[in-house]
């Protein structure tokens, strides 16, 4: 067997189900799919069934370890050659394994990814929070672009690697945030060969709502820090923009702030300008990110729901960028004594 897909799952069987399904009008057969069930109280058991004798298929229930270990514990029941990793909130175009497939006889690596997209069937925050994850306005364009800023680093939602380079150095590590990006970044430290594969993209339904998208990227913030610790050197400019942006929003409306308090107890007309030219950056960076996402997704109403998931995406990753600098490197804590809470659960 030449591919194993293997999906951590925790509280979705409604994801599972249509990963499953997508899964099933593949091309190319010839596949196994284990799926490994971390400590859900909301199981996908009855859904893995519905897909008995159309898929092979494998489930597994485990105790909660977090995605990254749910991942090594499927790896090591696998037994193909290759092993993707995808999220349980993706779903799979018809072609994507022979897309893999094709890429991988035309040019072999040890490690390979794709980028993501959003689905016509997305709702409108879905749309906005996929355009502000990929877009050069938010993120340089960096995340599975073909004009890659860096070497490619694959990434766990929709992730390729030989099975035994896996197992060989060891799979994910047990760190709380940002074990897929330390993974790829052990890949390619052993000097492991890493490509993208532009054919091979998945559709990543990623937060279903601007409080859940906020904590993802707030965590983002804080796994940069602790990968920067762990992997010295692989803190780059795009990676302090989100806290640059951050510290220059809040400080243009403080200053606003203080402009509105001198206008109510100064002079009107005098402190005016201090009052409403700090939100012209802000109103500026609004206006090209609506009209951006509005040309691109076809819709206002997604353009208008893009500036605030820009927004969140920016600062709750520049909020958890600062507090991980402040813990670990003026705090000097270690990655678990700086973050106790259980991020999995």
């Amino acid at each position: 067997m030449k591919y194993s897909i293997i999906v951590p799952v925790y509280n979705r069987p409604d994801e599972v189900d249509e990963l499953l399904d997508s899964l099933t009008r593949q091309t190319l057969h010839g596949f196994e799919v284990i799926i490994v069930e971390d400590g859900s109280q909301v199981t996908c058991r009855e859904i893995c069934g519905k897909y008995e004798g159309r898929l092979t298929l494998s489930y597994y229930k485990k105790p909660n370890s977090g995605p990254g270990q749910s991942r090594n514990y499927g790896a090591e029941r696998a037994q193909g050659e290759y092993l993707i990793i995808l999220d349980s909130d993706v779903v799979l175009p018809e072609g994507y394994l022979e897309a893999v497939d094709k890429e991988l006889a035309s040019q072999p690596c040890d490690a390979f990814g794709g980028a993501d997209a959003a689905h016509p069937s997305f709702t409108p925050v879905q749309k906005a929070i996929s355009y502000s994850m990929t877009s050069f306005f938010t993120t340089g364009g960096i995340r599975g672009g073909k004009k890659k800023l860096d070497r490619f680093y694959p990434r766990s939602y929709n992730m390729g690697i030989r099975r035994d380079t896996y197992l060989r150095l060891g799979g994910f590590s047990r760190m709380r945030f940002g074990e897929d990006i330390d993974f790829s970044y052990r890949i390619i430290e052993a000097g492991c060969s890493s490509r993208l594969f532009p054919s091979a993209w998945v559709w990543h339904k990623r937060r279903t709502d601007l409080r859940k998208f906020f904590r993802q990227v707030y965590n983002s913030g804080i796994a940069r820090i602790n990968l920067t610790k762990r992997h010295p050197g692989t803190m780059k400019l795009v990676h302090l923009l989100p806290m640059v942006f951050t510290v220059g929003v809040i400080a243009l409306v403080l200053t606003s702030a203080v402009g509105r308090v001198l206008m109510e107890y100064d002079n009107l007309r005098r402190w005016y300008w201090l009052c409403a030219a700090p939100w012209l950056p802000i109103l500026l960076y609004s206006g090209l990110i609506c009209v951006d996402s509005t040309v691109r997704n076809r819709s206002l109403k997604i353009g208008a729901i893009s500036v605030a998931a820009a927004f969140v995406q920016l600062m709750g990753y520049g909020c958890g960028f600062i507090e991980a600098w402040w813990k670990r490197s003026v705090l000097g804590r270690d990655e678990f004594q700086a973050f106790e809470k259980t991020f999995y659960k």
